[in-house]
């Protein structure tokens, strides 16, 4: 019989009493981590954070600046991806291994079957498509506004001001949906030797057990993630490894 609080999903056992202190003692076991390996954070954020500023500049120079909006609402869909190498580091941390560059990478390649890579491009088809849908609300509204995408202005329209409303709820959406299959299922790719179906499962399960907590601890990313981006994405210098770490122990906490 399963014990009180938990749900048996072979392979693993996932808690169904997870708290909102919970979130708490994962932030502060996340920030221990960064500060014990900042080096570690501050390379895989740097990569993030210089994807971010080419793509605000090349949106700038294409003319396309009202596409900031979108991409930027778009762009932590690939956090959780981003943030593999730092469950890596939280892991062997927690088991006492050695730490080295080689072995920090070399998890970014999984287990050598392939799980891992299959959730990554389960990652990047999920932002190519809310881009797809990003775009089909915006040639609907722009062609309503009739303002060009050059300019800011289409926000300030009563068609701007619709379309950022669609879109919101639209990408809301998308992004709880994407947020819920992968919050656990990509550090238990890295801990465990499981395939990507089995790892989506238990996450899925995770969020059906403990509804409330982590659906505050996704609004919690998702408001941290912006307001890390607003000071042209340097925030998430700290940020971004600081939640990777922490994700790592409410998963830790989470699934047994």
């Amino acid at each position: 019989m399963n014990q009180v609080g938990q749900a048996q999903i072979a392979p693993v056992t996932v808690a169904r009493d997870l708290k909102v202190s919970d979130l708490g003692a994962a932030l502060a076991a996340g920030w221990g981590d960064f500060k014990a390996y900042p080096g570690f954070g501050l390379f895989f954020a740097a990569i993030y954070v210089a994807a971010g500023i080419f793509l605000y500049y090349a949106l700038v120079s294409w003319g396309e600046v009202a596409w900031l909006v979108p991409a930027a609402a778009g762009f932590p869909l690939l956090a959780p991806f981003a943030a593999v190498g730092l469950y890596e580091v939280s892991r062997r941390r927690e088991t006492g291994q050695p730490m080295s560059w080689r072995s920090i990478l070399g998890a970014l390649r999984g287990r050598g079957d392939e799980q891992l890579l299959s959730m990554g491009v389960i990652v990047f088809v999920a932002f190519g498509f809310w881009l797809m849908l990003a775009h089909g609300i915006f040639a609907i509204f722009l062609a309503e506004s009739g303002i060009g995408g050059e300019s800011l202005e289409l926000f300030r329209t009563g068609a701007g001001i619709m379309m950022l409303l669609v879109g919101g709820v639209v990408g809301a959406l998308m992004a709880l949906a994407f947020y819920s299959i992968t919050v656990v299922s990509l550090p238990m790719l890295v801990d465990r030797d499981v395939d990507f179906i089995t790892a989506i499962i238990v996450s899925l399960a995770t969020m059906r057990s403990n509804t409330l907590v982590m659906l505050i601890w996704a609004i919690l990313i998702a408001a941290s993630l912006f307001v890390a981006m607003l000071p042209l994405f340097l925030g998430l210098l700290v940020v971004l490894p600081v939640l990777g770490h922490a994700t790592w122990h409410l998963y830790r906490r989470a699934v047994t």
